[in-house]
């Protein structure tokens, strides 16, 4: 959820909804607002337009400058395609699409936009793009499905695609960008891919707003694997995250690390290093959020111990693990 401008919280779920009928694969998401006393509206369901123009399962949202707020969707939109779309809504519930994604300029986003100081929002999609057809990023059913983009977007929906990702043979820039942006203080933006690089294990990249692309580390599955949240940059400039899988725990359960805006990387953590995973394992998509005492916090989908249900994790920005609950 984000903390909007008049003191309500907003979110979007993934699924559930007004509209169960219309989605192949049950609810199609909803975007609401809650009161800090815990009084909830449902400010728009998707699937509200035939054939789910309007998009559906929805990603994180963020509050533009002119107080509404835009997201996306990984799936619908206006093209017949089920590509996904960008979406902008009032704090009210008024619901207008910015952008339909064709596969060309990008398919399926996977998470929320990051508006720039200028105005603008940069965002990435997990498939799409040029890379359709050199056959580098296929789906389960060996579809050629092209391995994602980083795109820029303006207010009022006009779509700049900065960067294709796998132009060359085996994508050692990176494949499937499935995290949000963050721009950091020196104004560029980063990010991860989940796979793909030297080691295939995933990437951490450099773009800057105009599109010049750096690839920063490539993961080698003993430092982590597959990366799919946000990183967070500390107040001493470097950038954190979690991988999803690799480390040094018992079966490459996933880690913390940090890693400088040049592309030195440190693993602070690795998941599943106590008996039991009672540390919790698979840190996902939640990412990390830096608290006012300036550790981070966190959470597993599975591990905690026998309850196999997940854990709430503290670190410290040197290393310091603590579990909080399982």
């Amino acid at each position: 959820m984000i903390l909007g401008t008049n003191g309500d919280l907003y979110g979007a779920t993934l699924q559930g909804g007004a509209n169960s009928a219309a989605c192949q694969y049950g609810p199609c998401g909803t975007i609401f607002k809650i009161t800090p006393g815990g009084a909830l509206t449902t400010l728009y369901s998707f699937c509200s337009q035939t054939s789910c123009t309007d998009g559906n399962y929805p990603n994180g949202l963020v509050q533009a400058t002119n107080g509404d707020l835009y997201g996306t969707t990984q799936n619908g939109g206006a093209t017949g395609a089920d590509e996904g779309t960008v979406f902008e809504i009032t704090p009210t519930g008024k619901l207008t699409l910015r952008r339909n994604f064709n596969g060309a300029d990008g398919q399926f986003p996977s998470a929320g936009l990051v508006q720039d100081t200028n105005g603008d929002f940069y965002g990435t999609t997990s498939e799409g793009g040029t890379s359709i057809g050199n056959g580098q990023c296929l789906d389960i059913n060996n579809n050629d499905v092209g391995c994602g983009v980083v795109f820029k977007l303006t207010p009022s929906g006009k779509l700049t695609t900065l960067y294709n990702f796998c132009p060359d043979q085996d994508c050692p820039d990176g494949a499937y960008p499935e995290a949000a942006l963050v721009q950091a203080t020196n104004g560029d933006l980063y990010g991860t891919t989940e796979t793909a690089g030297g080691n295939l294990d995933g990437t951490v990249f450099k773009i800057t707003p105009s599109g010049t692309l750096t690839e920063l580390y490539s993961f080698d599955y003993g430092d982590g694997a597959g990366p799919v949240a946000a990183l967070v940059q500390d107040t001493n400039g470097d950038l954190y995250g979690t991988t999803a899988g690799g480390g040094q725990g018992q079966d490459g359960n996933g880690t913390v690390f940090k890693i400088t805006p040049s592309g030195t990387l440190t693993t602070l953590y690795s998941f599943c290093s106590q008996s039991n995973c009672t540390d919790g394992k698979y840190p996902l998509y939640a990412g990390l959020v830096q608290a006012t005492d300036g550790n981070f916090y966190g959470t597993t989908y599975q591990g905690g111990g026998a309850n196999n249900a997940g854990t709430v994790f503290k670190i410290t920005p040197s290393g310091t693990f603590t579990t909080l609950y399982s």
